[in-house]
């Protein structure tokens, strides 16, 4: 892509609530960074411009270098609509804005640039934009936060952190969220349990309950009960399933043993 001299974004902004939409093109036009920033209603309304702007060029008057796109949408919503994005040969940055944290980690997942969370605050817009230009000044094609399989990000005050899975102590179960706990607090995050099952799996995590999964570096004791077994992790106490003890008290042998 052939880069201007003095180089500005030229912007894209995607919200079905009309509110949202204003208040999000107001503070980018205060951002000496953005060149240029136009609105789009829907998703719909957002990929025909994109493609006018594929069709003019990287330098032509309809070209959008960035796009700060809202996930919960009626029809396409934002992660569908960042999927097709990615796969133009040329796609442009995306920056999500949302008011909804648990979907950091999905948004993360398809190379966003930054997740932002309403109400929008202008500092913390301001380095979505910092982070969109460096990346377009530089045509870098890797954005910034690419996906991490030793960290897992969280949303904390407006801010993304990026948590070491070797801190989570366990994951509860909250319907389609997990809850990730760790000895610092814990974080919600929009993904299903059994999504972590298989994907920590070779962490040394392991289900021992419908609702629970545990590390199990963290486990400090195994108690056995009157027809109960449970694990202290820490200071809290989870039960085990029935079906889970069993391979529960052999990995925690082996591992004592050093097999």
């Amino acid at each position: 892509m052939l880069l201007h001299s003095t180089f500005m974004l030229r912007a894209l902004a995607v919200d079905d609530e009309l509110p949202s939409l204003e208040e999000l093109l107001y503070l980018l036009h205060t951002d000496p960074r953005i060149g240029s920033a136009e609105g789009a209603g829907d998703a719909t309304e957002a990929l025909r411009r994109i493609n006018r702007a594929l069709e003019s060029g990287p330098d032509g008057p309809d070209a959008i270098d960035v796009v700060f796109l809202d996930i919960q949408m009626p029809g396409l919503d934002g992660l569908e609509t960042a999927r097709l994005l990615t796969g133009l040969a040329e796609p442009p940055l995306v920056v999500f804005v949302t008011a909804h944290e648990g979907f950091a980690v999905h948004a993360f997942d398809l190379k966003a640039v930054d997740y932002v969370l309403k109400p929008v605050r202008r500092e913390r817009l301001a380095e979505a934009v910092r982070r969109a230009a460096q990346l377009r000044r530089t045509a870098q094609p890797i954005p910034v936060h690419e996906p991490d399989p030793d960290h897992i990000p969280v949303e904390l005050g407006g801010v993304t952190r990026f948590v070491p899975v070797e801190d989570i102590t366990h994951v509860e179960a909250q319907g389609d969220y997990a809850r990730l706990h760790t000895a610092h607090g814990s974080h919600l995050v929009r993904i299903p349990l059994s999504t972590l099952e298989e994907r920590w799996r070779a962490r040394g995590f392991l289900r021992i309950h419908r609702s629970h999964l545990v590390a199990l570096r963290h486990i400090d004791e195994l108690r056995f009960g009157a027809g109960t077994v449970s694990v202290l992790v820490g200071s809290v106490e989870l039960q085990v399933s029935r079906r889970h003890t069993r391979e529960l008290r052999d990995l925690l042998m082996r591992r004592t043993s050093g097999r």
